[in-house]
């Protein structure tokens, strides 16, 4: 090697160990498998839509995409988990109404600001959900749900496996007149398995977790939260039919830590929007009742600022308790 080569290689070399951190890691992304924190158990909804995309996810950036559930506190304990994690999109959050805006709006002391404290990557789809029963009680309908626990005031029992459950359930409550006992767990599946047995009367639940036990007739179901009925169950009333208007919309999409890159949450977003559009991806996720909708960074960020204020003031207005 020449004199001058020498000279020149520890001086190109000091220049490349100043570059900014998130440079680096934009320049090197992705250098290891990705992993995809979930914030509720294996088999809810939000996590079987993560591991529908992970694998043509991965294949699209180059790298293992593993799904790592973190169930728990109304999926806190994920979303700190990718809070502190380095802002360089090897660590994603799979998240939902629930974790995003509903904790922060429904908690004295937020655990997370969710603009200040993530990264908005991309919405992936609005989720259905139903209103179901313990086929037991032989309710049919939304009227007679109403009417059973205003005969019953305290003693009819609701499961929830995210807060999104809770605040539509405080709602109908709410608007219908009614007292019901609140029964929390720590994702849909534990609360469908009681439900199912007996031990709670009734729930919003996902077609996820709740198809195959509408089949079976385990449960019943009395109406979606959808604008429009479902596809698959067109039997189903929306929730508005019967005279109840809610004012939320479960959603799921994925985020990072704050401060990522741009170009590396952009190149997220590209491949999460091309992924979604596969047609074998597409199948998969129409079996969930999952409406697909994505979004471009900037989008999804300001759409999280407009949710937070919309479930800020429905904490307000139905005195949800705050935690």
């Amino acid at each position: 090697m020449k004199r001058r080569d020498i000279l020149i290689a520890p001086a190109v070399l000091g220049a490349a160990s100043m570059l900014p951190l998130p440079l680096i890691a934009q320049q090197a992304f992705p250098s290891r498998p990705i992993s995809m924190v979930v914030p509720f158990p294996a088999g809810s909804a939000t996590d079987t839509v993560a591991r529908i995309i992970a694998q043509p996810l991965g294949a699209a950036l180059g790298q293992a995409i593993m799904v790592d559930n973190r169930p728990g506190a109304d999926g806190t304990i994920a979303a700190r988990l990718v809070m502190r994690a380095a802002p360089d999109g090897h660590t994603l959050l799979m998240a939902t109404a629930t974790s995003i805006t509903g904790v922060p709006a429904l908690s004295k002391e937020p655990p997370y600001d969710p603009v200040k404290d993530f990264t908005a990557i991309t919405q992936i789809g609005n989720f259905s959900f139903l209103l179901v029963v313990n086929s037991a009680l032989r309710l049919r309908t939304l009227e007679q749900l109403v009417a059973h626990a205003k005969a019953n005031p305290g003693k009819m029992t609701y499961a929830s496996g995210n807060v999104t459950g809770i605040v539509a359930m405080s709602q109908l409550a709410a608007l219908a007149g009614i007292d019901l006992l609140h029964i929390p767990y720590k994702g849909e599946p534990p609360a469908m398995l009681d439900l199912i047995a007996g031990r709670v009367d009734m729930m919003f639940a996902t077609p996820t977790t709740a198809d195959g036990f509408i089949r079976e007739g385990k449960i019943l179901p009395l109406a979606t939260t959808n604008k429009t009925r479902l596809k698959s169950q067109p039997d189903i009333p929306t929730i508005a039919e019967a005279g109840v208007k809610l004012t939320f919309a479960p959603w799921g999409g994925m985020f990072g830590p704050a401060n990522m890159p741009a170009a590396i949450s952009e190149r997220i977003s590209r491949e999460v929007s091309a992924v979604v559009r596969q047609p074998a991806v597409v199948e998969a996720l129409q079996k969930h009742q999952l409406e697909t909708v994505t979004s471009t960074p900037a989008e999804f960020a300001e759409f999280i600022k407009r949710e937070l204020e919309i479930w800020r003031k429905v904490a307000t207005d139905q005195k949800l308790p705050r935690s």
